[in-house]
């Protein structure tokens, strides 16, 4: 009962450290540790604004994640990415946790690109956190923004910050959703192998090191694996790409916490 209890309070710590804005989505990033600041799909949305500009193709994705096998931890994603004449219009969001613990994000953003080799983007959610009946919900605006850049041919380099306005969550002891900067490369060392990595700094933690590899085993299916500090995760996924159907799917394991598997599916439309 203790050891249940314990388990229990360290979930909840760290799910409402993790979850005061930003939560990662799509099955691909979070089989790589989320070093995804430089992926260019849909989930861009959730990942890096910046990359959208990159997108040609109208996409809708929805993932599913639930963490530490608990179902009180699940957290549901959706991302749209609609191209324009000129730049990409997304909309999107996350639903995260249960009655007691809540977090909500829905967003509306604009990413184009700057150059041949350079694009931007930016963000504007509505975010809500809830704490049970009895201690009511928090809402605020927050704003993201983002750069992608095509170094070279095989290097693309990422930077996102969200809450760039440091958007307060309640006046005890300045509570305030957090801010979050990313910096990620990746590097495209063959046809089927893809090396990302990636430093993340929340203002109110530690910086996190995460490191992402992905390989083509045969045509449109891929392995891939990561691994992410502070707190120590490893994570493993594969992934198909149809047509015009992304699956992807893995799991994440905290040697603490556990599994927390995820999956999700992308739809991509014709040129």
């Amino acid at each position: 009962m203790k050891n249940g209890l314990l388990l229990f309070l360290l979930c909840v710590i760290q799910t409402f450290a993790n979850a005061q804005g930003w939560v990662p989505a799509g099955g691909r990033a979070m089989s790589m540790g989320n070093a995804s600041a430089t992926f260019n799909d849909v989930w861009a949305y959730h990942n890096n604004p910046g990359a959208l500009g990159d997108i040609e193709q109208f996409s809708v994705g929805i993932s599913y994640e639930n963490r530490f096998l608990l179902k009180e931890f699940q957290n549901q994603g959706l991302a749209i990415a609609i191209p324009l004449k000129v730049g990409v219009i997304s909309i999107g969001g996350h639903f995260y946790g249960y009655s007691q613990f809540r977090s909500t994000k829905a967003g509306l953003g604009y990413s184009m690109k700057l150059s041949k080799k350079l694009f931007a983007g930016v963000q504007l959610n509505y975010q809500n956190l809830q704490l049970s009946q009895n201690y009511g919900s928090r809402s605020a605006m927050t704003a993201e923004a983002g750069i992608y850049a095509k170094i070279t041919h095989k290097w693309k380099l990422g930077v996102s910050v969200f809450n760039l306005g440091r958007a307060k969550l309640s006046d005890f002891q300045d509570d305030r959703f957090s801010t979050i900067v990313r910096l990620g490369n990746s590097y495209q060392f063959s046809k089927r192998l893809l090396l990302t990595g990636e430093f993340e700094k929340n203002m109110d933690y530690d910086l996190r090191v995460k490191i992402g590899v992905e390989y083509e085993v045969i045509d449109h299916f891929f392995i891939r694996g990561g691994f992410a500090s502070n707190p120590t995760d490893l994570t493993f996924g594969f992934g198909y790409r149809f047509q015009q159907i992304h699956l992807d799917l893995g799991s994440a394991y905290d040697r603490n916490l556990g599994w927390s598997p995820h999956f999700s599916i992308v739809f991509v439309g014709k040129k």
